[in-house]
C-alpha cells in the first residue's frame, strides 16, 4: 500500500496551489498550515530546489471523530498535501494516504474514518 496518492498536472505553480485549496474546501477540508518548504531550505541552507509547498489540510468533523477514538491522533494530523514543481510546466500534487498512516496505530475504530478521509483526498487529487 502506497503512503500517498498523486497526480501530475500542467499549470502555473501558485494557481495549482489555489486550485488544490479550492478542491479541499469542496471536500470539507481547510488548510491549517502552508509551508513553503523550498523557501525554507533556501533561507536556512542556501540551497536551491524547485517550488515545493506543504499544505496541512484538516476536515474538522473527521479530525474530531478520530480524536474521540484515539486522543493522541494529533500526532498524525493534519493530513499533508504537497504541491511541487516537477519541471517543464508540470506540477505534481500528492496527498497522504491516511489508511497507510493509521496502520501504525492499534485502534480498529480509526479504519472507517481513515477510509473516508482517503476517499475525499483522492477526489481532491482526481478533480485537478
Amino acid at each position: 500500500m502506497s503512503y500517498y496518492y498523486n497526480k501530475t498536472v500542467s499549470g502555473e505553480f501558485n494557481q495549482v496551489v489555489e486550485k488544490v485549496t479550492e478542491e479541499l474546501k469542496k471536500e470539507g477540508f481547510g488548510v491549517l498550515t502552508e509551508i513553503d518548504f523550498s523557501g525554507t531550505i533556501k533561507k536556512k541552507l542556501d540551497k536551491d530546489m524547485p517550488a515545493y509547498k506543504i499544505l496541512g489540510a484538516c476536515n474538522p468533523n473527521f479530525a474530531y471523530q478520530a480524536y474521540q477514538a484515539e486522543d493522541k491522533i494529533g500526532t498524525m494530523l493534519p493530513c499533508n498535501v504537497i504541491v511541487q514543481d516537477a519541471g517543464n510546466g508540470s506540477i505534481e500534487v500528492s496527498a497522504v494516504n491516511p489508511v497507510a498512516s493509521m496502520m501504525g496505530i492499534e485502534n480498529d475504530s480509526l479504519g472507517d474514518i481513515a477510509g473516508e478521509v482517503k476517499a475525499r483526498l483522492e477526489r481532491v487529487i482526481d478533480a485537478l
